[in-house]
């Protein structure tokens, strides 16, 4: 990774201009992805399998709504992979396994803000809570694991399989570089964000799902849209500085999703994640650069109008 500092030229909503994260990555391995399509096939395979469920109200964890809640979900790593290998070329399949696999890509500076940026932020956000009036809570599930440590484990792989692995398949592993090669990285990562919250919708009115207990239109309602949105930000940071790593991003997804399970927030708390994420994008943007959220520079590829 070079430190040096990205360049003047402007990128505008229409630019091709792309990141190369590496020496050996062309700007075409950012412009095979078309994100528009996938898009369209992830929300059309998720929303034909999570309406009926929600229609018939069925409970999303137990039979036979959880078969329609899995393949709703298999929606987004799905057309991904159908992409992949319609469209793009071989190279770009090694490529895209590589990145998911490979664990030199990430560095241990890189390690630690994926495993441990978003539970700071969880536990200052408990913090926060408390001392604008919410009770302090009993940690239900980190007392489950205490007193059970083995549990601890199939509870984190079943979270993994179920959540950030499929998903990052597709958000970041695949619509994220078609999203840089049309606009800058801040762009790129607020576009993502917003289609990745709208997804959650149907989740909202699943009986038994983190989003029902939020409910719909409520404050806590636009915190998570909103959050997801910049977190996305954070997101492509990541990515971009870890060498396009699909791995660094299941990670970092998990972590969120697992430090949201041991640290609850009360009715106060459950608002300051939003804030906290704006505080860091702002920081994040501002060290280096909304053109690729990297001290890399940038290569001028062809247009592909």
């Amino acid at each position: 990774m070079t430190t040096d500092s990205a360049g003047d030229e402007p990128a505008s909503e229409t630019s091709t201009i792309s990141l190369v994260s590496s020496p050996e990555v062309e700007p075409e391995f950012f412009e095979y992805s078309n994100p528009w399509q996938f898009f369209a096939i992830a929300f059309g395979v998720s929303y034909l399998f999570w309406i009926p469920l929600v229609v018939l109200e069925y409970d999303p964890f137990a039979l036979p709504g959880v078969v329609l809640f899995a393949g709703g979900g298999l929606g987004v790593p799905g057309a991904a992979i159908f992409l992949l290998f319609w469209d793009a070329e071989e190279k770009h399949r090694r490529d895209y396994w590589r990145r998911l696999v490979d664990v030199r890509r990430i560095g241990l500076r890189w390690y630690a803000v994926v495993l441990l940026l978003v539970p700071v932020l969880n536990g200052l956000a408990l913090l926060l809570g408390i001392l604008a009036g919410d009770a302090v809570p009993a940690f239900e599930r980190a007392a489950e694991f205490a007193a059970d440590p083995v549990s601890l484990l199939p509870y984190a792989v079943f979270m993994l399989i179920f959540g950030p692995l499929p998903e990052e398949l597709g958000w970041r592993g695949y619509a994220l570089d078609g999203l840089q090669a049309r606009w800058n990285a801040l762009w790129a990562s607020l576009i993502l964000g917003f289609v990745w919250a709208v997804w959650h919708v149907p989740m909202f009115f699943m009986i038994g799902t983190y989003q029902a207990e939020l409910g719909v239109l409520t404050l806590p309602f636009w915190e998570f849209m909103v959050g997801a949105t910049l977190v996305s930000v954070m997101y492509t940071w990541i990515y971009n500085n870890t060498g396009r790593s699909i791995l660094g991003a299941v990670l970092f997804h998990f972590s969120g999703n697992f430090s949201g399970e041991l640290i609850p927030h009360g009715p106060v708390g459950r608002l300051f994640p939003a804030v906290l994420a704006l505080l860091v994008v702002v920081v994040v943007v501002s060290v280096y650069g909304p053109k690729t959220l990297t001290r890399r520079a940038r290569v001028q590829s062809s247009d592909t109008e």
